[in-house]
């Protein structure tokens, strides 16, 4: 059963703690109330476990900027997922100053327990891929020892590097085995026997083979060595009974046999797949022996250490890249974050800057927002959200930068783009957005969105860092807003 997750709620009122903390209790949580000081809440952090920040913003920016910074310095709050509830100019400072998310006051407790479970799930997602991550890298490591503790497969299969794939590594065994033994016929094949299909991975004859499926009812060697687990050398086809059947087959399709020996080793890469190292000798060429079935064995019993650690090797690189994208991403549109985002500008300042270049800003809020949310509810919302990011991607140049900022506010980066340049695009941005149709699902159908959009270009007056880049559009955004909506400010 999964332990019941743990919120602080930071609130200087008493009276709001409790309310919030009351209905956080009877959804589940766990629930600890502090005041809503930043050592205090640093304290209760490394006091106990702690899942997720609830943090009232009480109406003080300079405050809570300071106390979001030294949460985030602290070792133990560094990634400690935090909502902060505010007025809706506290939104931009909270979160470029530590912040996961924003919540707009008055709170409604539908949209912060969304909110509040999108943040768990996340975090959830980031610790399973880290434990997976180590786990991989303890599975690399036992197969790094395997593979050094073994000569045998440095000395036969001097091919396989550490920079080889699972895939290189069959193409490698079966050109190398099969010149070593004289054959003509080698290959690689993986199977699951519930199935009955095998595929074709490497072959000598063709190496442009890959992928070939076959009938594993049709390889009597494959069926018994996969059913057994140990190596099925057939010296004759056409005197063992094992090809019986195949025999009869053969004869009911008109074939000459082609095949005159054959030798299948099985080999385990992991609890859910197999595979068959698969020799085969043609008729007026020589039988396959039992020093052929020796030497192939070791080779392949070998080389199976080589291919788990190659696999384990490129897992832990998928993992590694799953892991930065959920650091990286935002978890609804799967935009930039507003921490990614905040990286990224950096070096793109520090690119215009270093090329005498102008960068410029879209600050893009939806207007009305949250009567949306209250007429249909977070789930819409939700839905508008990934359909504007999705929106605002494919309006985009390929060097161009989206990330959701927060909320329903999107920041979009356009490198080497001046002033003027930025305000068109913000204008065609804005017209495109008005006259796309948002898809909901149920009877609402479709609906149509308006948006604010503040702009502002590095290097201009009053803009020579990137807190000035942020601070110039969102005042821009504010008058867009303030000024009617549905429109683009400089």
């Amino acid at each position: 059963m999964t332990a019941a997750a743990h919120v602080i709620v930071a609130d200087n009122d008493r009276r709001q703690a409790g309310i919030l903390s009351w209905v956080l209790r009877e959804r589940g949580y766990i629930v600890s109330a502090v005041s809503g000081s930043g050592d205090t809440l640093i304290d209760a952090l490394h006091a106990q476990a702690v899942d997720l920040v609830l943090l009232d913003a009480n109406g003080r920016p300079e405050t809570l900027e300071e106390m979001l910074r030294k949460i985030r310095a602290d070792e133990v709050g560094r990634e400690i997922p935090i909502i902060v509830a505010g007025s809706a100019h506290d939104a931009s400072t909270v979160l470029r100053n530590g912040a996961d998310d924003w919540l707009p006051k008055p709170l409604r407790v539908s949209e912060m327990l969304a909110r509040i479970a999108v943040q768990l799930r996340a975090r959830a997602e980031v610790r399973m891929m880290r434990e997976t991550v180590l786990n991989r890298e303890e599975e690399l490591q036992r197969a790094l020892y395997d593979i050094a503790t073994n000569r045998q497969l440095v000395e036969i299969l001097n091919e396989v590097t550490a920079d080889l794939t699972a895939a290189e590594i069959y193409r490698v065994l079966a050109r190398r085995v099969a010149r070593a033994l004289d054959l003509r016929h080698c290959s690689v094949v993986l199977a699951s026997p519930e199935e009955g299909i095998g595929i074709v991975v490497a072959t000598f004859d063709d190496p442009s083979i890959t992928d070939l499926q076959l009938k594993i009812e049709r390889y009597p060697e494959l069926s018994t060595a996969l059913r057994t687990g140990k190596a099925v050398l057939v010296a004759d086809v056409l005197q063992d009974p094992l090809f019986a059947d195949v025999r009869d087959l053969w004869r009911r399709e008109g074939l000459t046999a082609p095949v005159r020996s054959v030798l299948a080793i099985p080999f385990t890469l992991d609890r859910r797949r197999s595979g068959v190292f698969f020799l085969r000798t043609d008729r007026g060429e020589r039988m396959l022996t039992n020093e052929d079935a020796d030497f192939a064995e070791v080779v392949i019993r070998a080389a199976v250490a080589a291919i788990r650690r190659a696999q384990a090797l490129e897992s832990t690189r998928a993992d590694n890249r799953r892991l930065e994208e959920l650091a990286t991403t935002d978890a609804l549109t799967r935009l930039l974050n507003r921490r990614a985002l905040l990286e990224r500008i950096s070096v793109e300042v520090d690119r215009a800057r270093r090329f005498r270049q102008h960068l410029s800003l879209l600050m893009v809020d939806i207007d009305h927002f949250k009567s949306i949310n209250d007429q249909y509810g977070h789930l819409v919302g939700d839905a508008i959200l990934r359909q504007m990011g999705t929106l605002l991607s494919g309006a985009v140049r390929t060097i161009d930068v989206v990330a959701r900022y927060g909320g329903e506010e999107f920041v979009l980066i356009l490198p080497e783009t001046s002033i003027d340049g930025a305000a068109v695009f913000g204008e065609r941005l804005k017209e495109r957005i008005a006259e796309h149709a948002f898809e909901l699902d149920g009877p609402e159908g479709r609906l149509h969105l308006t948006c604010s959009v503040g702009v502002a270009t590095f290097p201009s007056p009053r803009v020579a860092s990137t807190e000035d880049l942020f601070a110039r559009a969102d005042e821009a955004l504010y008058r867009a807003k303030s000024g009617g909506r549905n429109q683009v400010r400089t």
